[in-house]
């Protein structure tokens, strides 16, 4: 676990400016939702946006089950540290196109855990559509918000959450918080450290209406828990009493997610060379 925070901070600082600089990148943007890893990753960047006049769009996009605690944490966060803030409401557009997207819409039980899942998906990935048409049109990138304990559980979306920079993506569920804390303890700006705090102490949730919080899905009390979870499994992965735990159990049923795309080698293939 990291302990020394002001440099783990300076260091995404420094890599995110050299990799703006070097892509001759005019902007960032962000999807903020309420959460602590969007709120964040915007707070990591808005200095470096500074120093390069680079523009940060942070992006609320709402759709049907956002909770208005969230949408308004979201917004504090987003003017905040953003140089440009909107809510964006897609709930009409979700609700016009999903019958077509959905094949059977109209024959599924809409309340299971299942379809649930599946209409998230679609969620988020409408989100990221937003999102890289507002960078393409600022000549800039998306930035990832996730996490690397989210991302060993498969606790994200193909194609729906991953953006083209990840500052925290390394980083463990329990060092984000600790991050977090830190730049709180040590900004002179009032409000963003409020926006920030926000994040901090609320229930951590996906926005997307498939359960209360992100460890109902989990199956833990905690992420202290998660991450202790983890470490361990890492450490030993032949411990046998850990692999029968939920959390263990939903890396490996999530294997598939941090392979894809999955390419066949082309030595599996064909003996024939490229060229």
């Amino acid at each position: 676990m990291i302990k020394d925070y002001k440099s783990a901070v300076e260091n995404i600082r420094f890599e995110l400016s050299q990799y703006l600089k070097t892509g001759k990148l005019k902007s960032l943007v962000a999807g903020v939702s309420g959460g602590i890893d969007s709120a964040l990753s915007v707070a990591l960047a808005r200095p470096v946006c500074d120093n390069l006049g680079v523009k940060l769009f942070c992006r609320s996009i709402t759709i049907s089950t956002n909770k208005p605690e969230e949408i308004a944490r979201a917004e504090h966060v987003g003017r905040s540290f953003g140089h440009d803030f909107k809510e964006v409401n897609l709930s009409d557009t979700f609700e016009k196109l999903i019958p077509d997207l959905t094949e059977d819409f109209f024959e599924t039980d809409k309340n299971t855990h299942a379809f649930k899942i599946r209409q998230g998906n679609i969620k988020a990935r409408m989100r990221m559509m937003y999102l890289y048409d507002l960078a393409a049109k600022n000549k800039g990138m998306v930035l990832s918000t996730d996490n690397y304990t989210e991302l060993l559980l498969g606790f994200w979306t193909l194609h729906g959450d991953v953006g083209d920079y990840g500052m925290i993506q390394n980083l463990w569920k329990t060092e984000v918080y600790a991050m977090a804390e830190y730049i709180v303890e040590n900004t002179e700006n009032k409000d963003n450290a409020e926006a920030l705090k926000s994040c901090i102490d609320a229930v951590p949730t996906d926005g997307l209406g498939i359960t209360n919080s992100d460890l109902d899905q989990i199956g833990a009390s905690s992420y202290a828990e998660v991450d202790k979870i983890l470490i361990e499994h890492l450490k030993n992965p032949d411990n046998k009493d850990l692999l029968n735990n939920k959390v263990v159990q939903r890396k490996y049923a999530s294997e598939f997610k941090r392979n894809n795309p999955f390419n066949i080698p082309r030595n599996k293939i064909t003996d024939e060379p490229y060229f």
